[in-house]
């Protein structure tokens, strides 16, 4: 990787700005005194978020999109699928372009980082870890996958040697960080339009585990199967985070999932010697993070809508059976949730489990899938998966219009919950319906 000395950085472009991580590094820059522009394909969230702190941003992908004077670009690595024409265009500006992932090793180069990696939990369990070590005054950085409810941002600008940041595996991205504590909150089957198999998913946090040194900790679940081959040997100091988990533990978020990142975050705060009174204090006042188990509001009829950015079957069930701890059937609360799917490949990969995953649900309402980074073949779609669907009545839609009409034409009462589910847009019906 090329050396970037930021010191000597102007100003930075970003390409794909409106990700919900490389969005923090666009804060990180403007926050050090840089001019930061950008592009992106959508008015998303984040961009729009970015505009409001005067970062300019172009709609679209057009080579002129990227302003004279800059001296650094950055892209998201989702742009080499989605733009390629405009990262050739800007190699040719004799400029260092960098990937997100290659930026995460800028920005931590010479920290003490705390990563926080795993296929289901990040984003809850470095959010966690941020609110104990802020409450013990250590002052962290802060890059991580969502909002934090507190400050509505995915940055924080620490002034203390500690850096919390997400370590997302696709395409390996997370092997650009150097962490001196690595959390694997868990390894499961995802990116299989990158992976070959559970295996080869193994490889890349193995690669990972062998990178923290010697006087590093790596927090985990030793009896994980899928974690044991990735630990066998490594030099740092192993540990158990199922040693800290504590069933009656009191959280402001339901469900066993986060009981279990909880653990792990107590064991990041264990290391740094912070006393375990202080981490369940930190716990306890916890709040979650912008689309987990988000509250939205209420209908007119007293129902209640919820947002949550789960997008895989372990979350999807995971999140379903937290909501069954607070609205149970037997106390006749009706799920209903509108789901859309997230990639092509992983709706395809992943058929069977999805199928399985909404048992916990009353009505399962399926949105056309979001396909990011990817082109529909035709071979899997929303009906599909709607079809396949067991133990909930479930539906598909051929556009977000079909789905908003379907639910404004329903009957609900103080006892339904409406869930808006998924990694891409699905949020906006549920915001849609608050508006009326």
């Amino acid at each position: 990787m090329q050396h970037i000395d930021l010191k000597n950085i102007k100003h930075v472009h970003f390409i794909g700005i409106g990700g919900i991580g490389i969005s923090a590094v666009a804060r990180m820059m403007m926050i050090e005194g840089k001019k930061v522009t950008g592009n992106d394909l959508d008015e998303f969230e984040m961009v729009q978020a970015l505009r409001s702190f005067g970062v300019n941003t172009v709609i679209g992908k057009d080579p002129s999109s990227i302003p004279a004077g800059v001296d650094l670009i950055v892209y998201s690595i989702a742009w080499t699928t989605l733009g390629p024409e405009l990262l050739e265009y800007a190699l040719t500006l004799g400029i260092p372009v960098v990937s997100y992932p290659e930026m995460l090793h800028i920005v931590t180069e010479g920290k003490y980082t705390i990563a926080v990696a795993g296929t289901h939990g990040k984003t809850t369990t470095a959010a966690m870890i941020t609110q104990i070590l802020r409450d013990a005054q250590k002052d962290p950085s802060v890059i991580i996958g969502s909002l934090l409810v507190n400050e509505k941002s995915n940055f924080i600008a620490g002034k203390s040697e500690y850096f919390i940041v997400e370590a997302c595996e696709y395409r390996r991205s997370f092997l650009n960080i150097n962490p001196t504590i690595l959390v694997i909150t868990n390894i499961d089957e995802d990116h299989l339009d990158y992976y070959k198999d559970i295996e080869d998913i193994k490889s890349a946090f193995r690669e990972l585990a062998l990178k923290v040194p010697a006087q590093g900790f790596i927090v985990c679940s030793k009896t994980d199967p899928h974690i044991k081959d990735v630990i066998e040997g490594v030099s740092a100091k192993v540990i158990d985070y199922d040693a800290n988990f504590n069933p009656h533990l009191s959280l402001k978020i339901p469900g066993i999932h986060n009981k279990r990142n909880a653990a792990a975050a107590y064991g990041v705060g264990k290391i740094l010697s912070i006393p375990p009174s202080e981490i369940e204090k930190s716990l306890g006042a916890f709040k979650g993070t912008w689309r987990r188990f988000e509250y939205k509001g209420m209908l007119s009829s007293g129902a209640l809508i919820y947002d949550d950015y789960a997008h895989h079957p372990v979350e999807i069930v995971a999140t379903l059976q937290g909501f069954r701890e607070l609205y149970p059937k037997d106390e006749g609360w009706k799920i209903t949730v509108l789901f859309q799917p997230h990639l092509f490949s992983r709706t395809k990969a992943l058929l069977s489990e999805f199928a399985e995953s909404f048992k916990d649900a009353d009505k399962v309402l399926i949105l056309p899938i979001y396909q990011a980074r990817e082109e529909d073949d035709g071979t899997i779609s929303a009906k599909i998966l709607a079809d396949k669907i067991v133990n909930s009545q479930s539906l598909s839609f051929n556009n977000f219009e079909e789905a908003q009409s379907y639910i404004k034409a329903q009957t609900y009462s103080s006892k339904d919950i409406i869930i808006t589910m998924g990694a891409g847009e699905a949020f906006k019906i549920g915001d849609s319906l608050l508006e009326v």
